[in-house]
């Protein structure tokens, strides 16, 4: 797994907490640094990262709170409260 896979994990479920806390702001700042500690060491993030959170304005996307989620014929939508980015996901 390895260190900077084992602190973006980290992150991740600080950010979660931050939202859960109403401190957006915060868990904004945790999904930065995850995304910068993955940057750096040439490693992925995981699917489960890249899914929850926003591409525009690297907010934690929660649904209902910071997250609209639809269901449509082959993929689901998310679309961010805060900057209006929309992600669409395969499922089955």
């Amino acid at each position: 797994m390895g260190i900077p896979r084992e602190r973006i994990d980290r992150l991740l479920g600080l950010a979660r907490e931050a939202v859960v806390d109403e401190e957006p702001d915060r868990a904004r700042e945790y999904i930065r640094l995850a995304r910068r500690i993955s940057e750096r060491n040439r490693c992925g993030v995981p699917r489960e990262f890249e899914r929850k959170t926003c591409d525009g304005c690297d907010v934690y996307l929660r649904p209902g709170s910071t997250s609209r989620v639809r269901l449509q014929p082959g993929h689901v939508v998310v679309r961010c409260l805060e900057c209006g980015e929309t992600g669409r996901y395969p499922y089955r």
